[in-house]
């Protein structure tokens, strides 16, 4: 692949000193680190015994505080209808326009980036005025272009076919708008080329049924193995990411020889297709968030279905067991979320505590949302660790995340978010400054009824 990037320009220097430094590489956390950082990277890491501080560099003291890469959530729905910003999804459905649904997506990305999230891959959306995929990327590049803050973003477009899962997340009865679905590996072609026109970065597509939609089993064949190989394809074809919705082993083994790059939860398994994953290194996301009672719960509340709701109850074992069984056997884990309808989106850091009580090292729960997830979404030489050479996306953490990974998940402990070298928020003594100035509660619930 060319590289055409022009060489960046030297900025100020700034100096971090915390109280212990997890770098996101999974060794010993680091006492007393300093940090350099020159504009937006990362110059000089060690301790304050090894680093010199330059001259009329502006400190930033975080005393005892732990410093950590920037979070990455790797698979969620910043513009679907959230149960923090709707009371009915279904309603929102009808009753709220694309152009303030966007803003509702930039809201909810904000909502992650004031905790500790400076990284997401939103992986799309199907909606009653068609797939949107513009719209997400608009909000991306309006962050990019510093015209409003937020995380760093990339999009994934729908390329599904005509009622896949993800073609159901409308009523069966919906009319659909636009060229949302496509059937043929042609047809897919020119989808997965229409929503790349569109800006995305990832072409997402959908192997098997799913869990959140109606009258539809997860076993369900959602394309053949000549359309999946061709999105795939028109992927990589592109230099982009195919990432592709899964629930059995069938759709997994299907996304192994299409070349995937990412598969999409962690539901059914078999023995067979573990060993297959976990020798193809290909990365998985296992969004068991949104599997808990708490997110079955919430759907409840919004309206859902009693079908759906017991289908979400009856897939939440499975969930568990087989993320215990490819933990187990090595299959790549990066931290995915699927936060969309629910749960309650800056709460990202709840599916951690999720991997650590279902037995992942609290290490290692850190390593699948920074290091990890920088390497499955292929942006590990920029982002995951905090070392030479690396965008600065730092954050400051009160409590030592390795004995309790719950101290992740209170905004009042996410003292720092940095992204780039820039602070977006601190909440040090003394500070207040945060992305989001509003609580849940605070803001009107529109479609309330």
């Amino acid at each position: 692949m060319f590289d055409y990037k022009v060489p960046e320009a030297k900025g100020a220097l700034k100096v971090i000193k915390g109280g212990m430094l997890i770098d996101g590489n999974g060794g010993k956390p680091l006492k007393d680190p300093v940090i350099v950082l020159e504009g937006r990277r990362i110059k000089q890491v060690g301790t304050k015994s090894e680093v010199k501080i330059p001259a009329r560099a502006e400190i930033i003291d975080c005393g005892k505080l732990t410093l950590m890469p920037g979070l990455m959530d790797v698979h969620l729905h910043t513009m679907m209808f959230n149960c923090l910003t709707f009371h009915n999804y279904r309603v929102a459905q009808w009753e709220i326009t694309p152009e303030l649904q966007q803003m509702y997506g930039l809201f909810h990305a904000q909502l992650c980036f004031d905790m500790g999230f400076t990284t997401l891959r939103d992986l799309g959306l199907n909606s009653s005025r068609g797939l949107l995929t513009a719209h997400l990327c608009a909000v991306r590049d309006s962050i990019n272009a510093g015209v409003l803050e937020g995380p760093r973003m990339f999009i994934g477009g729908f390329t599904t076919i005509t009622g896949s899962h993800l073609d159901l997340i409308q009523p069966r009865a919906a009319q659909r708008y636009g060229f949302q679905t496509a059937d043929g590996p042609w047809e897919l072609r020119k989808l997965a080329r229409t929503n790349l026109l569109a800006g995305c970065d990832i072409v997402k597509t959908c192997a098997t049924g799913g869990g959140g939609t109606d009258k539809e089993e997860p076993d369900i064949r959602n394309m053949t193995q000549e359309e999946m190989d061709a999105i795939v394809d028109e992927a990589h074809a592109f230099h982009k990411i195919a990432a592709v919705h899964c629930f059995t082993p069938a759709g997994q083994r299907m996304a192994l020889q299409a070349g995937a790059d990412t598969i999409e939860h962690m539901v059914f398994s078999d023995d067979e297709t573990i060993d297959m994953l976990a020798e193809s290194g290909v990365w998985m996301t296992p969004t068991l968030l949104h599997r808990t009672d708490h997110a079955i719960d919430t759907r409840k509340h919004q309206g859902t279905s009693m079908f759906v709701i017991n289908k979400m109850k009856a897939l939440q074992p499975y969930c568990y067991e087989t993320f215990q069984k490819m933990h187990k056997a090595g299959v790549n884990i990066a931290m995915g979320t699927d936060m969309g309808f629910d749960p309650e989106m800056g709460t990202n850091a709840r599916e951690l505590e999720v991997y650590v009580k279902l037995g992942m090292k609290p290490m290692d729960a850190i390593l699948s949302a920074t290091r990890n997830a920088a390497r499955a979404i292929k942006m590990d030489k920029e982002l995951g660790t905090v070392e030479a050479g690396k965008l600065a996306d730092i954050i400051a953490v009160k409590g030592d995340p390795l004995k309790n990974i719950a101290v992740l998940q209170e905004k009042k402990n996410i003292q720092i978010v940095m992204k780039e070298g820039k602070i977006y928020a601190d909440r040090r003594a003394g500070k207040s400054k945060s992305v989001v100035n509003v609580n849940p509660g605070d803001w009107k619930i529109i479609d309330y009824l």
